[in-house]
């Protein structure tokens, strides 16, 4: 009997020290780094369980091979409450802060940057090139991003009414999706600056409010210019003098545009060719930011009514027509000077 109590205590012990060398093994495993230099995005498929996230792990390179994992996960149950979703691993993240975030549902954002006086058709465009984004718009067209979105009225047109921005989103967001959210956030500005907008202006609708800040957004990215440019062209409205602004005849060219504007372009009557027509084009010609919207819907009051580059970023803006030719022959000869140079 002695030899055989002998015998039991030996296996106990080596079962108990088996024991704590499984459970320290298991604790240093679940403390150790994953397996990956670099930032890696991780999907784990609906109705994924242990041993199916278990085989992609391990397959993919992210942790260890071995039973430590499927011990880990009876030892934390909590850990094994991961959730189907793709999500974002860093090469400092130990398996359980892993674990931890599969099982928070926190899944990896992406961001998209729509830029201010960029078109939709840029737009539609980087959508088609973003990545884990779900494409539910059938082809590239205004009118089919109208009829998707359900745009009516003034909005129908499309560009011009949707927020540029850097906008955050998760694995399998559509397009449409992302696009609502910028068409509410424009609505809400514009609906904002209209209400709040100067006395007097030379506006029929929102519409055209936001035609005016998109030729404005097009025209000058000086902060402190656009309330100026604003009132060059709220003053020639109100005079009767064509707008004559170079970005609307370059969007009604459309694809036909190759990067110069000729005398012959100027001349070709569009519907958006402000050297053709009086007052503002149909509508927006590009997506403008917060502060030319704002700059439309109060600009300065001014005399001004001619603008024209002055070789260093900005405008130099005058009030009759001999100042304003001789402030083109001093960016002709500015230019021609950098030029030789």
């Amino acid at each position: 009997m002695t030899k055989i109590r002998k015998i039991i205590v030996v296996l106990l012990t080596l079962v108990l020290l088996t024991a704590a060398y499984g459970y320290w093994q298991t604790r240093q495993f679940a403390d150790s780094a994953l397996t990956i230099d670099k930032e890696t995005i991780f999907t784990l498929p609906a109705g994924s369980g242990r041993v199916v996230l278990e085989a992609q792990l391990e397959s993919k390179h992210i942790v260890r091979s071995g039973p430590w994992f499927g011990i880990l996960l009876k030892l934390e149950p909590e850990l094994a409450k991961f959730k189907a979703g793709t999500y974002r691993f860093t090469p400092d993240m130990t398996v359980r802060q892993m674990l931890e975030l599969l099982a928070s549902g926190k899944e990896a954002q992406f961001p998209l940057r729509f830029v201010e006086g960029t078109r939709m058709q840029e737009w539609l465009s980087q959508l088609r090139n973003a990545p884990y984004i779900r494409h539910t718009l059938e082809d590239d067209k205004l009118a089919t991003v109208a009829a998707a979105l359900k745009l009516e009225g003034e909005q129908a047109g499309v560009e011009g009414w949707f927020y540029p921005d850097t906008y955050l989103y998760t694995a399998n967001t559509s397009d449409v999706a992302l696009l609502k959210r910028a068409h509410e956030r424009m609505k809400e500005l514009v609906d904002k600056e209209w209400q709040g907008k100067m006395d007097n202006l030379p506006y029929k609708s929102k519409n055209d409010m936001l035609t005016m800040a998109s030729i404005i957004e097009k025209e000058t990215a000086v902060s402190d210019e656009r309330s100026r440019v604003a009132s060059v062209f709220i003053n020639r409205l109100r005079l009767g003098m064509r707008l004559q602004t170079d970005p609307t005849v370059i969007y009604g060219m459309g694809d036909a545009y190759k990067g110069t504007l000729t005398r012959k372009d100027l001349e070709r009557p569009t519907a958006y060719n402000t050297y053709t027509i009086s007052g503002l084009p149909p509508g927006p010609i590009a997506m403008p930011g917060k502060a030319s919207v704002a700059a439309a819907a109060h600009p300065d009051k001014t005399d001004f009514l001619y603008f024209v580059a002055d070789g260093k970023g900005g405008h130099t803006f005058t009030t009759n027509l001999a100042s304003h030719n001789k402030a083109v022959q001093v960016y002709r000869q500015a230019m021609k000077g950098k030029n030789e140079q």
